[in-house]
């Protein structure tokens, strides 16, 4: 290319345009031939001759079926290469066979156990309206008698911290807590509209019982994430600020009639 740009200049071409017909720009032209020499052409593209070092088909071949057998397969080549020199056997430096084991995709998990999953970060659910998005739980009231409590199930309205819907028992399950969402939504008028209920991942709130209900109301579940305590503040918030209220009875409930009162 360069001797033909020559060429046309020689013969009173501009060299602007000889450059333009053949495809480059004057910069490049006078880069190529600044040193008063032909440099070697640098572009991405450029066709350049194999090094004389290159592992040839069956070297190539051979680097994957050490690394895909047994006794190799969960080693990285900065151990596989010792180990091969050890028996007196060398095929290719530790740095080509990273970059074999790049080219095949191989590097990132090799060996007899499960690839790494990515964990889904749980969907967030934000309420602009009334009866969008509901979180409930359950606290503890204490009784007289130590070691007896009652079970509070409260169910709050998260856009206008409203109490939807609430109830003292015994005991806590799944039974009774379906029992209590369907209220709410009766209660609210909202049966057959969309709706989040948001709970921990507490026995009651994961039982088969209260998903089989949720389902026949076309309520939507969401679950806290494990072992992270701030996800459901709204609830536990609101059972801080009944427990800690001045005439709240510390010493106890005598009746669940008096807890519910």
């Amino acid at each position: 290319m360069v001797g033909l740009v020559k060429e046309a200049n020689k013969s009173g071409a501009r060299l602007s345009k000889a450059c333009e017909v053949a495809g480059i720009n004057v910069r490049t032209y006078e880069r190529w031939i600044k040193e008063e020499k032909i440099k070697e052409d640098g572009r991405k593209g450029a066709l350049r001759p194999e090094p004389k070092n290159k592992l040839s088909k069956e070297e190539y071949q051979s680097v994957l079926n050490i690394v895909n057998r047994s006794e190799f397969a969960d080693l990285p080549p900065s151990q596989i290469v010792p180990a091969l020199v050890d028996r007196g056997i060398y095929i290719a430096s530790e740095s080509t066979f990273y970059r074999i084991l790049r080219n095949e995709k191989m590097q990132h998990h090799r060996g007899n156990t499960k690839a790494p999953k990515k964990i889904k970060i749980p969907t967030t659910h934000v309420a602009n309206g009334p009866n969008q998005v509901w979180t409930w739980d359950i606290t503890w009231l204490n009784t007289y008698t130590r070691g007896i409590y009652f079970k509070l199930y409260m169910i709050i309205d998260i856009f206008s911290r409203k109490i939807v819907a609430w109830e003292v028992w015994w005991e806590e399950n799944g039974e009774l807590a379906s029992e209590l969402v369907e209220r709410a939504i009766l209660s609210e008028k909202i049966k057959g509209k969309p709706l989040v209920l948001h709970s921990d991942n507490g026995a009651p709130m994961k039982s088969y019982t209260l998903k089989t209900k949720l389902e026949a109301l076309g309520v939507l579940s969401s679950y806290s994430r494990p072992r992270v305590s701030n996800d459901n503040p709204f609830s536990e918030a609101q059972f801080k600020t009944l427990k800690y209220r001045p005439n709240y009875p510390q010493d106890g409930f005598k009746t669940i009639e008096q807890a519910r009162e």
